[in-house]
């Protein structure tokens, strides 16, 4: 039975709080980035939440909207640089090792096809599966997305872990399901919810990886 590494993209694989900072700061170029930030963090899961079957590209729209007023033309300024976004330098090869080591990997996210094919070419490794909320009409931390892998995939649940930064979206939705979880804190931060192993980044993964799950 294979093994399966499930990954949370942006903030996880892709620099999602850099992204998203440099736009608000082109946006508003008078305010506190970070303060933006901040509130755009706040805001974007209630927009998911009362808005579940709208696009990712529509979600970003509508969070911007909240932060101020938007100069016509640049509704869409995150949905546009999004394809744009770094990943972060130690994940190619960190997921090309965990294949190497006979790991299938797939992506659940909280975006659009389109946006993730142009993130999964930044990468330039091949995943298994990807499951979008535009596509199944819900956002993490609901479980859908977990329902929806193991629905295409027949993943065994014991030979399953979920790589996320996110603990709100991906590390306590994780522990809900029982499920194995690597939290990813590239800045430090300190959680009541705690993940099954934490890291500051990818680089020592398939170590992890297999330490939960061995061969």
């Amino acid at each position: 039975m294979s093994r399966w590494a499930t990954f949370d993209c942006y903030g996880t694989l892709v620099d999602w709080n850099g992204g998203i900072r440099r736009e608000l700061a082109r946006l508003w170029p008078d305010e506190d980035a970070d303060a933006l930030l901040r509130r755009y963090h706040e805001e974007e899961p209630q927009v998911q939440r009362e808005h579940p079957a709208a696009s990712y590209r529509e979600v970003m729209a509508r969070v911007l909207g909240r932060l101020g007023d938007v100069a016509p033309g640049d509704e869409d300024a995150l949905g546009r640089s999004l394809p744009t976004w770094n990943v972060f330098p130690e994940v190619p090869a960190a997921l090309e090792e965990a294949r190497r080591r006979g790991w299938r990997l797939a992506i659940l996210s909280n975006t659009d096809r389109d946006l993730i094919d142009a993130s999964k070419a930044a990468i330039g490794v091949p995943f298994d599966e990807t499951v979008v909320a535009s596509e199944i009409g819900s956002y993490k931390p609901a479980h859908r997305h977990w329902e929806e892998f193991y629905a295409r995939t027949g993943a065994d649940h014991a030979r399953h872990v979920h790589v996320a930064q996110s603990v709100f979206h991906d590390v306590i939705p994780s522990k809900e399901l029982g499920l194995p979880s690597v939290w990813i804190n590239r800045v430090g931060e300190i959680a009541e919810t705690k993940a099954t192993r934490e890291l500051p980044d990818l680089e020592r993964l398939a170590d992890v990886l297999d330490e939960l799950v061995p061969a």
